[in-house]
This record gives structure tokens, sequence and C-alpha cells, in this order.
């Protein structure tokens, strides 16, 4: 039923690289700290860097629950399940960071998102993720969905944000700079867009 891998190749890169959707999970160190459960599914805003690495953009939001347990502990699980064809469902748990735009890695690691345009989504950091563990499962019992397209809600919202608004927009939100469980979120003043 279930197999563990050394690498995220063939088949299981294939698997993973053509779901329109995946799921991150983080948590703080703390026993009574907040879980993180988080869907991610911007079309192109997901890439396998190497056999061993995977990376997501983060985008605008309300919250920065996953940056700051990166920030914190590093733990972190992406998982994928098969809505549609056989079922399967693979997780990847590992050791993430949140590289943000004042880092020197920032522009080499955002060009391997070229379907993405991220001046529509207020992006904030790349997630990059190393694999420690890589296993799938059945997913006899994930039900049958159809993808009919992204959402273009996000977009629309964030699109009109420059460098200073969006920055205020996340000053403005109580859990952006600071998590729920008072861990530091998103650094800001937000470092400008490279250019």
């Amino acid at each position: 039923m279930g197999k563990t891998y050394e690498r995220i190749d063939g088949r299981l890169r294939t698997f993973i690289e053509s779901q329109p959707i995946f799921f991150t999970a983080t948590s703080p160190l703390a026993g009574d700290g907040t879980i993180n459960l988080s869907p991610k599914g911007v079309t192109g805003s997901f890439a396998v860097l190497d056999d061993l690495t995977l990376a997501y953009l983060d985008f605008a939001g309300s919250n920065a629950e996953t940056v700051a347990h990166l920030r914190e502990n590093g733990r972190i699980t992406l998982m994928w399940c098969a809505f549609q064809g056989p079922p399967n469902i693979v997780r990847v748990h590992g050791r993430g960071e949140p590289v943000f735009r004042d880092d020197p890695r920032f522009p080499g690691l955002l060009a391997r998102f070229p379907e993405v345009d991220t001046s529509l989504h207020g992006l904030r950091a790349i997630i990059v993720v190393h694999a420690e563990l890589i296993r799938d499962t059945c997913g006899y019992a994930v039900p049958f969905m159809t993808y009919d397209e992204d959402r273009d809600l996000h977009a629309k919202r964030f699109a009109r944000e420059d460098d200073a608004s969006l920055d205020a927009y996340f000053t403005k939100k109580e859990h952006v700079a600071t998590s729920i469980d008072g861990l530091p979120g998103l650094p800001l003043p937000l470092p400008p867009t490279p250019a």
C-alpha cells in the first residue's frame, strides 16, 4: 500500500507536478501551539528544483503561519492527492525555509516559475523545502473531483497593490508580522520587489 522513495523523480515527480492543488502543514514547537494547514494552487506556483528540493511561491494573505513556523523550526509536510485518475496520496516531509525578496537567492529561484505573473498576487517569499521523507499511500478514500480552472479573485485583489501599499496591507493584519502564537512572521517593512 505505502512506499518510501529515495528521491522525487519519474512517475512520482510527474504525479506531483500534474496536481492542480497541494497542501502544506506546519506547526510551532510549543505543544499547545496552533497547527497550520493551507491549500496552495495558483497554476505554475510550484516547482521541483531537483530530486530532493521543492519550492512554491508564497503569496499575500491574511496570515503568515507557515512563514512563522518555518522561521522557528523548519518542519513542513507537503501533500498531494489524486482527485482524478488512479488513487494516490504523496507526502513530502522535510525542512523548509522562506526565502524573502531581499535574499540574494530570490531572483534565481523566481526564474523557476515562468508561468506566473507574480505582480498579480503580492508575492511575499519563496518557500524552499528539502525533502527528508518521501512517501505515498493508496488514496482509496479520496473522492473523484474535477478541476475547472484557477479562481481569479486573488489576482484581482492583489494586482492593484504596489510594494508600499502591500506593506501597509500586511502591517494592518494582526497575524502577518507575528503568528497566532506570537512567533515572528513576515519581516516588515516588506523588502521591495527585486528589479
